[in-house]
């Protein structure tokens, strides 16, 4: 498998997990919509966005929580995602189409330099209101979404974390999911990761 990543974005998700399964995978950079091989991304992703995934059998796999949950799926006795049919799957999958939808879609204005000042004090408010909610979902002290075991979503919770500083909020200012990322961070899987990205001393 050959994962297409951008340094630090969402593509980092499933770069963890891959490290999280053992299996064995590629990574190729893409800037600009540029691999690092010079080709034309657009002819490997028409939609342009990171993360791609490319099978063995050459078939490419699009879209963040879809390339985790087929990722989780190859190796079921890691627990990153609960079987098919169990409610604990529908509820991972309710978490992530949440963090997707909602947070993750919130961050994009606030990296624009030309949002307007007003319109962007919406966006942040936005961003905390969600953060709001999964502490909420964490104070009665399970250390992960789904409880005492991490799945793929507290690993995408934590790569969205991370953009903080660049957004222009504090994490710690949600102590219940700044401690979730710090459990995640520590994983040996997300450190090798970060490592690889060059991300390892980037703070959120």
């Amino acid at each position: 498998m050959k994962l297409y990543y951008s340094t630090g974005s969402c593509s980092l998700a499933p770069h963890i997990i891959l490290n999280e399964i053992g299996a064995a995978f590629e990574i190729e950079r893409v800037r600009d919509r540029k691999t690092m091989d010079g080709v034309d991304f657009l002819t490997i992703n028409q939609k342009g966005y990171v993360p791609a995934l490319q099978l063995d059998t050459g078939e490419i796999l699009t879209e963040g929580v879809v390339i985790q949950q087929y990722l989780a799926d190859l190796r079921p006795e890691t627990n990153l995602l609960p079987p098919q049919g169990a409610i604990e799957r529908v509820r991972v999958q309710e978490m992530l189409v949440y963090i997707s939808t909602e947070l993750h879609k919130s961050h994009a204005p606030l990296f624009n330099p030309h949002m307007p000042g007003e319109a962007r004090h919406i966006f942040e408010a936005a961003v905390r209101k969600h953060y709001a909610f999964l502490e909420t979902q964490l104070e009665d002290g399970r250390p992960y979404l789904m409880g005492e075991h991490p799945t793929i979503a507290d690993i995408y919770l934590f790569v969205i974390s991370r953009w903080g500083k660049s957004a222009g909020y504090d994490i710690n200012a949600f102590p219940n999911v700044a401690a979730l990322a710090g459990r995640i961070a520590a994983r040996p899987a997300t450190q090798t990761a970060l490592n690889t990205e060059a991300l390892a001393k980037a703070t959120s």
